[in-house]
């Protein structure tokens, strides 16, 4: 999980400077974003072809990852206790993997068993605990002034230890906290800085599109977005239309921003002049979802043509000839 960065108000304002539309990016501090909460198989020989692989997720950080089990056919939906990097944990079976020649297939988990009834029952105990340990820990930053918002409480499985996941735009110095804390839970606790996107996945919730978060329900891999992604995309600079509710520009800028990278090299971009008809046209606009391309002339003609009538012949745009 990665570290919480700062973040300032931004204006709805169309016109908004670059230097205030960089408040969405991604701050140095949440750039360690791959880190993850599992314990990755390190030096592992060739698995066998028919070793069993299956995608796991952890509920409590909603992160996935592969793992590795030698024995029993695992089911999907299944629990099963794997090792973390805060003591071993239960992790539900996502499904089996099919394809095993991915470059993350390199890093995997190791299974360790089959979740038994005794592990289910102690971990539906830990999650009445940890509604109330919330509340606790809640209402204790409260006393103590603290400028950081809670997120979740998670109970290791097989380990005397409760994980205080929060958010915060600065440093914290929660000592106090914590001394009340063990106080309370006699037990060992560990308070984690967690970054807004982290957030947002642990969390989940409705994005703009009416859809579930992507860091939540299509992708926990939560990979750096920038501005120029936006820009390259022709979009708004209007924060309220290309930022998340976690604050942070939207993650499905970076899914898409390879398609518009692919598409750009095979459509003359604006400013590009061309002879066509006897007259000198120059490209006005570019739609690359749509596929069309928009041209004038000096003397005020346009055209709009599909991005399919354009060639590049000795490095320059032409329109193709019917």
């Amino acid at each position: 999980m990665a570290q919480s960065g700062d973040y300032d108000d931004i204006n709805n304002d169309d016109d908004i400077s670059d230097e205030d539309i960089s408040a969405l990016e991604d701050k140095p501090s949440d750039s360690n974003m791959e880190e993850t909460d599992v314990i990755v198989v390190a030096g592992e020989e060739a698995l066998a072809p028919d070793t069993p692989v299956y995608r796991l997720r952890l509920s409590y950080s909603n992160e996935t990852f592969l793992a590795i089990h030698k024995g029993e056919t695992l089911g999907n939906g299944s629990w099963v206790l794997v090792p973390t990097r805060y003591g071993k944990d239960l992790a539900q079976i996502i499904g089996p993997v099919q394809r095993k020649n991915s470059s993350s297939f390199s890093e995997v988990a190791r299974i360790e068993r089959p979740a038994s009834a005794e592990d289910l029952d102690k971990s539906t105990y830990n999650r009445n605990q940890e509604k109330e340990a919330f509340q606790i820990c809640k209402e204790k930053i409260e006393t103590h002034r603290l400028e950081m918002k809670l997120v979740s409480v998670h109970y290791l499985l097989e380990e005397a230890k409760v994980l205080f996941f929060f958010t915060a735009e600065n440093r914290v110095d929660f000592r106090e906290l914590v001394k009340d804390l063990v106080g309370i839970f006699k037990t060992r606790i560990e308070l984690r800085q967690i970054g807004v996107r982290d957030e947002s996945r642990v969390v989940g919730g409705l994005g703009v599109c009416g859809r579930a978060y992507c860091c939540h329900a299509v992708s926990d891999k939560l990979k750096p977005v920038s501005i120029k992604m936006a820009k390259d995309q022709n979009l708004s600079l209007n924060s309220m239309k290309i930022s998340g509710p976690c604050g942070r520009l939207l993650c499905c800028l970076a899914y898409e921003h390879n398609f518009y990278n692919e598409q750009r090299r095979l459509i003359p971009q604006e400013g590009c002049k061309i002879n066509y008809d006897e007259s000198l046209w120059k490209v006005i606009e570019v739609n690359i979802v749509m596929g069309t391309v928009k041209l004038s002339t000096e003397d005020g003609r346009q055209i709009s043509l599909p991005s399919t009538q354009f060639e590049k012949i000795d490095g320059r745009w032409q329109i193709k000839r019917n």
